[in-house]
Order: C-alpha cells, then sequence, then structure tokens
C-alpha cells in the first residue's frame, strides 16, 4: 500500500540527456542501502498496478525505479490510457534502453541505493524492454522478464545478466519464440532458466485484469524475488 510505514514511494524526475524523465521510486523507510530493481510497465503506460508492483520490490528490501516511458509525451496520464499503445509503439526501441540507463545513472547519485547491485524485470511490452536492457546494459546482472518478446538470437552474446523468463501456457504468440532463445542461451553459455506456468495466459501476473492468473502470479513472484536474492543481493 501507498501509505505502508515500512517503505516511502513517491513521483520522482529524473534526469537525462534531453529531457526529465518521469518515474515512480520506491524503496525501504529504515536507513540504510539497498540494492536496485528496475520495473517496466506494460503497454498500458505506468499504471498504479506497475507503482504497486515497484512497492511490492521496496517491502521486500530494494529500491525499486519504474520509469514512464512516455515521458517526453507528457506522461501515462497525459497520453490516456487509448492512447497508449500507439504513442509506445511510435518510438524506437533504443530510447526505452537509454531512459532506464538514465533512471540507473540517477540511482548511482542516491546514497540510500547500492546501483552496482542491479535487477530488472517487465511485464508483457515491458518484458520486451527488459531483452533489450539485457542486451545492451552489461552492468545489469538479472532480469526476468514476463512474457515478453524474446531480442533476437543474434544478440545474445551481448547478455552479461542471469536470465529468468517467465511464460504462460496459452500465450501462444510468445511462447513461439521460447526454442529460438533458449537454444541462444544455451549455446553462449548464459544464464538461463524458464518457467512456463500451465493454464496461464498472457498478462497472467497483473491483478488489475482479466487474465489474472493468482496461483500462477504468487508462484512467479516468488521465484522472482528468489532470483533476484541470488544473483542481485548476493553479488
Amino acid at each position: 500500500m501507498p501509505d505502508d510505514p515500512a517503505i516511502t514511494a513517491s513521483p520522482t524526475s529524473i534526469p537525462a540527456a534531453d529531457t526529465e524523465i518521469m518515474g515512480y521510486l520506491a524503496r525501504p523507510a529504515s536507513e540504510g542501502v539497498a540494492p536496485v530493481i528496475l520495473v517496466c510497465h506494460e503497454n498500458r503506460g505506468l499504471t498504479p498496478h506497475i507503482q504497486d508492483v515497484t512497492r511490492r520490490f521496496a517491502k521486500a528490501g530494494y529500491v525499486s525505479l519504474a520509469v514512464d516511458l512516455l515521458s517526453r509525451q507528457g506522461g501515462t496520464d497525459a497520453v490516456g490510457s487509448e492512447n497508449v499503445p500507439g504513442a509506445l509503439g511510435n518510438i524506437p526501441v533504443e530510447q526505452f534502453v537509454e531512459d532506464f540507463k538514465s533512471g540507473w545513472q540517477y540511482l548511482q547519485g542516491q546514497a540510500f541505493a547500492d546501483a552496482r547491485r542491479v535487477g530488472m524485470t517487465g511485464f508483457c511490452f515491458g518484458g520486451g524492454v527488459t531483452w533489450q536492457m539485457a542486451v545492451h546494459m552489461p552492468e545489469l546482472l538479472a532480469a526476468v522478464p514476463f512474457y515478453g518478446p524474446h531480442p533476437l538470437a543474434s544478440d545474445v552474446p551481448n547478455i552479461q545478466a542471469a536470465v529468468l523468463a517467465i511464460y504462460g501456457e496459452n500465450d501462444s504468440r510468445i511462447n513461439a519464440g521460447i526454442p529460438e532463445i533458449e537454444a541462444a542461451m544455451a549455446a553462449n553459455n548464459k544464464i538461463y532458466e524458464k518457467i512456463i506456468y500451465p493454464k496461464a495466459d498472457h498478462a497472467f501476473h497483473n491483478d488489475t485484469g482479466s487474465r489474472y492468473n493468482p496461483e500462477a502470479a504468487k508462484d512467479a513472484w516468488e521465484r522472482t524475488l528468489t532470483w533476484f536474492e541470488q544473483y542481485v543481493r548476493g553479488a
């Protein structure tokens, strides 16, 4: 909850090369330094649900930052929910990567963040961005893309992060790419695991959506925290 006394959470402004990027930052309220988890929203933008996910990471002991990838368009709220998917579709993926790098660099200057220990997760569209960050940010220690579009197999050699890829059994469009990415990760000796949840669909983790699967979502969240505990907090 936003008013949980164990965490501090609020919108934030992130300096970038050409603008100020909008984001949502959550962290433990206690004094001390915590590792970082970056969070990428779905193709619905930086919604209250994604803010809630960000707070969950803070509750688990991380500094968590969600970046609004529509900042240059005035932000998710200004664009309007019905226009967000189309607006995101007109932005090059390179911009998404740079905006998250700006968010990470911003946290490097915050006394409460141990930005050297950094992981990332994202959902649907955001799962694809998470894969791209793994390709383009060698400092990323761990990535947990939820049912995200896969990168090119030729990009896999650039991945340094330990990747836990999460899928729903009924998500045939995304799942069609699993064999290729799995083979590429194995061929390049990358740390990679996948989980495919039976009877779960695309977006099953979103507890505000019609495809929410509570059993799969609960297990996926626990596995996500375990992955980050090993590869981010334990780094």
